[in-house]
């Protein structure tokens, strides 16, 4: 009695430690944004490495071995609406540059920018579970000293299948439904002037009622880095790295983590940052609605706060302007040029 006891404590001190390493490799797998030590642990288990950057940047210098489809939200994409082109254009795509959705796939950009996280909702709608972004980029991989590839990365074709998850996304007519559900949160990812209207980027500007707005850049250190770097006031990206995790929490601690939470801005790519940033933050229902503000702007019987209008002959009278500088910069220089040569 006593030995099967004792081999029975043993059996339930093994089941124990399989499930703690159980959980330990799911957790893991269910990190998002990651960091140079990761990235460079999962290109040693031969993960696919995917710059989302246009092509002739990549071109100037990538992490070895990255592929690269060109800008990714401009090659899967609509450049009308701004949404995603058909799901069997994605897969041929993807498919053609040898992309393979059972691999584990880390995506970078340049630093924080929003493209990365793009292409992480874009791969977890299509259905890809093993998926990463490394905020730091391009410029981290830099600042650690890391190589640097000029070559152009052909992978073998492979065909991608995708499983779409339309959980993740939301649609125009979706969100005009759920705007009086006291169940559905709305988050604006925009800028402050975008929100009140003042800066129209679509037929008119404002916001969908009741939409919180937290710019994407409130999850930075610094959100000013990018205008102190135009200014010469700092000469690196240190400000764009992401806040401790007890910060970002306090970003969204207005919001209930446990309702559906609906994220928007304009055209879908600063809003996959904010969801994803929720998803880390621990918010499970979060969708992003792709169309965004272009979709709603443009559809004039959604209802909207702060409305203001796109003002086509002010804009018209810019573009008369413009061109008249045009010309007398033209002239400028031609007078300069025969002066020169006389």
């Amino acid at each position: 009695m006593p030995g099967n006891l004792s081999m029975m404590r043993h059996a339930f001190i093994a089941l124990i430690a399989a499930g703690m390493a159980s959980v330990s490799v799911a957790q893991a797998q269910e990190r998002i944004v990651v960091d140079t030590v990761y990235v460079k642990e999962a290109m040693r288990r031969g993960a696919l490495i995917w710059d989302v950057r246009s092509q002739n940047i990549y071109l100037r210098g990538h992490i070895p071995g990255a592929v690269n489809i060109d800008s990714i939200t401009d090659v899967l994409r609509d450049p009308r609406t701004e949404e995603y082109i058909a799901i069997s254009e994605i897969e041929r795509t993807l498919g053609e540059a040898g992309i393979d959705a059972s691999r584990e796939v880390v995506l970078y950009g340049d630093k924080a920018r929003p493209a990365a996280y793009f292409g992480y909702i874009t791969l977890r709608y299509l259905g890809v579970s093993d998926v990463a972004l490394y905020h730091g980029g391009i410029d981290d991989w830099k600042d650690g000293g890391n190589p640097i590839s000029t070559d152009l990365v052909e992978l073998p074709p492979t065909t991608f299948t995708a499983r779409p998850n339309e959980s993740l996304l939301a649609t125009t007519r979706e969100v005009i439904q759920k705007i009086d559900d006291p169940s559905v949160q709305i988050v604006d990812a925009r800028s402050v002037n975008e929100y009140a209207g003042e800066d129209i980027r679509a037929l008119r500007g404002g916001h969908i009622p009741g939409a919180v707005n937290i710019p994407y850049q409130s999850n930075w250190v610094d959100p000013e880095t990018p205008g102190k770097l135009a200014r010469k006031q700092v000469d690196n990206k240190d400000g764009m790295n992401l806040k401790p995790g007890d910060e970002l929490r306090a970003i969204y601690a207005q919001l209930d983590p446990g309702k559906e939470t609906i994220v928007y801005c304009q055209s879908g790519s600063r809003a996959s940052v904010v969801a994803t940033i929720l998803k880390e933050v621990g918010f499970n229902k979060v969708r992003v609605y792709d169309a965004s503000w272009l979709g709603y702007g443009n559809t004039l019987n959604a209802p909207a706060e702060n409305v203001t209008y796109f003002n086509v002959g002010h804009v018209n009278r810019m573009i008369r302007s413009l061109r008249n500088r045009i010309d007398l910069l033209e002239e400028e220089i031609e007078v300069l040029k025969e002066t020169r040569q006389k």
